[in-house]
């Protein structure tokens, strides 16, 4: 069974960075397009960040463009979320998400979730003074 398992969340202070890593050792990442999804309490998912096969480049959420990058190790098998100058609005749980490699990054970064594959279980993130 394919697991995506998120790492490197935690506490940290506005203004702060952290770097996320997704590990997917079960995929082919060529195969899938790659996205971080995020939920903070009593909100809805939203998608933050994507990777498409399409065009081998990131595409982002207008409230994470220019703080949040994302990236791959396809050898690793990992998908990372760097996030830097985050805020208090930034705390939430992520996960990390498979796609078909034809899904375009527009749908799970307006939070659209049907065509994913797999999930991981999440990381939580709390940005805080």
């Amino acid at each position: 069974q394919v697991q995506l398992v998120e790492s490197g969340g935690g506490l940290v202070q506005p203004g702060g960075s952290l770097r996320l890593s997704c590990a997917a050792p079960g995929l082919t990442l060529d195969d899938y397009t790659i996205a971080w999804f995020r939920q903070a309490p009593g909100k809805e998912r939203e998608g933050g960040a994507c990777f498409s096969q399409r065009d081998d480049l990131g595409d982002y959420a207008d409230s994470v463009k220019g703080r949040f990058t994302i990236s791959r190790d396809n050898a690793k098998k990992a998908v990372y979320l760097q996030m830097n100058r985050l805020t208090p609005e930034d705390t939430a749980t992520y996960s990390c998400a498979a796609g078909p490699s034809w899904l375009f990054c527009w749908r799970p970064l307006t939070g659209d979730t049907g065509d994913i594959n797999y999930w991981g279980q999440g990381t939580q993130v709390t940005v805080s003074s």
